[in-house]
Parts: structure tokens; C-alpha cells; sequence
């Protein structure tokens, strides 16, 4: 019965990530989300594991996730439990405040990571940081960033160029990788945002696990006040609960790494984001008002990172949206 899912879900439109297309079956014992690996979605973050050992390693601990109900590697999908309600991003889209409880449950979210033992979790990948070795686990995340922007030199390397990417995108970030504080690494999710979260009968459900990593829990929390866009008051709150709720031993040190962490973040989404959105434009199927919220988006992304960088002339609106038309028109004859 489940290869019928298959065959209905291949057939209906969904919806898509980066990675994976998600469909909405009506299955013989009620709705289901069969999710299907993208086969030409180009790797730009950093995954370790497949998502599915991941989901069945934290069933037992972590309340806020979809049930995995099933798996198959040929062809590969997943059947995920349909979990009813609305996504936050629905409700309340970047620049609004979100409900009181989802500030709540993100929290309860990370101090439930830190309780999944490392022996229920996956392998983890050959070289992989010891625990506690935040540095060397900064620098995977850094190399990881670098490796986009090797990649994707070669055809966005003018746009890189027109919209102030240094030529060294890393350097800012990647010297400070060596102050960091130690502390012992967690199962983290690092893809909590608006778009992840479904609010379902009062509570909230964490989305999408296909990138967690065995690292910093404080890298989790930098990850997703960047791509949270909080309210001041939000932001305040969350990082006073998250304080209050962890362990010590993995808050120590958050005052000056949480920063140090940011700053990598903004410069990741500025490349990966490039290279994102105007392959999305260049693809000719959004709306106008798509393509404008995206160029609104990456304008933002990028006067982030000109912090960063120190840049005295950071892109404007104007500026970016010119840039990106220009590499996304045809030559002429």
C-alpha cells in the first residue's frame, strides 16, 4: 500500500524544499506526508545523516517531532504523520511577533536534544570533532561554507564580485574560530525557523530534522535567531529561558561565541542565498511578487554580512535586484 502512496504523492504537485518535495496523501488509515528526496537539488549545507535514523533515534526523547511510519530506500521516500494545524510563517511571517507558546516550546525543543543519548543516534562521519572540540567543529561549518563558494565561483563569481562578497568570505569569522569555548556536543536540529514549525492543537511541531548535526548546542541557538528574525522582546526572552533551561555546561561562554557564531551565519546566507535565489528566478516559475519578495530578502541577507565584512557600501535594493537581472538575462545574439 505504501508504494501507492508513492505513486499518488510523484504524481501531485506538493510542496518543495530545497531538498525534498512534500505531499499530502489520504492514506487507507487517514491523511500522510510523503516526503521525496530532490535528486537535483544542489548540497549547500552541511548534512550528516539521512533524516529518517534521525527522527527514529529521537522518538523516545523529543516530544515536538512527526512520527517517521515509514521508509524505503528504492525508491527513496518517507511517510511522515500528518501533523494538522498551521505553519508559523502562515500565522505570523518575519517582522511579527509569534504566539507566547512557540517562544516556550523552542526552548523545551533544545533542552530535550541535549537528553538523546549519542549511542541511539547515527554513526557519525569519519574525522568528526570530539565533544567539546567547538573549534574544530566551527571550522566544518566554515569549510562547508567555503565549499559553496568554491563551487559556485564559476557562475556566479561576477555577482559574488557586483554584490561586495570578499574575495575571502571566511576570514572575518574563520580567525575566531580558535577563541571559542568549549562545550560538549548535542544532537541539534540547526534548521528551526518559522517555515519548520506547525502550531497543531496548542502545542508546536519541529519540522524537517534532515540537517542535524552531533555539535554545539549554542551553534542551534545562533542558527536560529538568525533565521528567526525575533522581535527584540522575543529574542530577550528566548535567550533568558534557553540560559535557564540548559545545562551549565552548555551555556558557558555564550555571551561572546553567540556573536562569533551570528557573524558566520550572515556571511553562509549571503553566498548560499546568491546562489539560491537567483537560481530560483532564473528559473522562470515564480510570481512577480515571488521574485520580489526574494530580491527583498537577499538585500537584507547581504547588509547583514556587509557588517560582517565592514563593508562601507553595503548593496542596495536597487543594486541587488540590477546584479541579479543582469546574470539571469539571456545573451544576446
Amino acid at each position: 500500500m505504501t508504494i501507492d502512496l508513492y505513486q499518488a504523492a510523484l504524481a501531485d504537485a506538493g510542496t518543495s524544499g530545497f531538498y525534498n518535495k512534500n505531499v499530502r496523501i489520504d492514506g487507507p488509515s487517514g491523511p500522510v506526508i510523503v516526503r521525496i528526496p530532490m535528486h537535483d537539488a544542489d548540497n549547500v549545507d552541511l548534512r550528516i545523516w539521512p533524516e529518517h535514523e534521525v527522527l527514529t533515534a529521537i522518538a523516545p526523547y523529543v516530544a515536538h517531532a512527526p512520527r517517521l511510519l515509514q521508509v524505503c530506500e528504492s525508491p527513496a521516500y518517507q511517510v511522515h504523520e500528518f501533523v494538522p494545524g498551521d505553519v508559523l510563517d502562515d500565522l505570523a511571517p518575519r517582522g511579527q511577533h509569534v504566539p507566547p507558546v512557540v517562544l516556550a516550546e523552542v526552548v523545551d525543543l533544545f533542552a530535550q536534544l541535549t537528553a538523546v543519548p549519542p549511542e541511539d543516534l547515527p554513526d557519525l562521519p569519519v574525522a568528526w570533532p570530539e565533544s567539546g572540540d567547538t573549534g574544530a567543529f566551527a571550522r566544518v561549518l566554515s569549510d562547508t561554507t567555503q565549499g559553496v563558494h568554491d563551487t559556485f565561483g564559476g557562475e556566479f563569481g561576477r555577482l559574488f564580485s557586483v554584490l561586495g562578497i570578499p574575495a575571502d568570505p571566511l576570514a572575518s569569522t574563520r580567525d575566531r574560530w580558535s577563541s571559542l569555548t568549549s562545550r560538549p556536543f548535542r544532537l541539534v536540529h540547526s534548521d528551526i525557523h518559522r517555515k519548520n514549525m506547525i502550531l497543531s492543537s496548542g502545542r508546536v511541531v519541529f519540522l524537517d530534522w534532515e540537517l542535524a548535526l552531533w555539535g554545539d548546542p549554542l551553534y542551534e541557538l545562533a542558527v536560529h535567531f538568525h533565521k528567526m528574525g525575533y522581535a527584540d522582546d522575543e529574542r530577550d526572552a528566548v535567550l533568558a529561558r534557553w540560559v535557564g533551561a540548559m545545562a551549565p555546561e552548555f551555556t558557558r561562554g555564550w555571551e561572546r561565541d553567540l556573536d562569533t557564531y551570528l557573524a558566520h551565519e550572515r556571511v553562509k546566507s549571503a553566498i548560499v542565498d546568491t546562489v539560491r535565489y537567483t537560481q530560483l528566478i532564473v528559473g522562470g516559475k515564480l510570481l512577480d511578487e515571488e521574485e520580489q519578495a526574494l530580491l527583498d530578502k537577499l538585500t537584507d541577507k547581504h547588509a547583514a554580512a556587509a557588517e560582517v565584512w565592514a563593508l562601507p557600501d553595503p548593496p542596495d535594493r536597487d543594486r541587488v535586484e540590477s546584479a541579479v537581472r543582469r546574470l539571469t538575462s539571456p545573451l544576446p545574439d
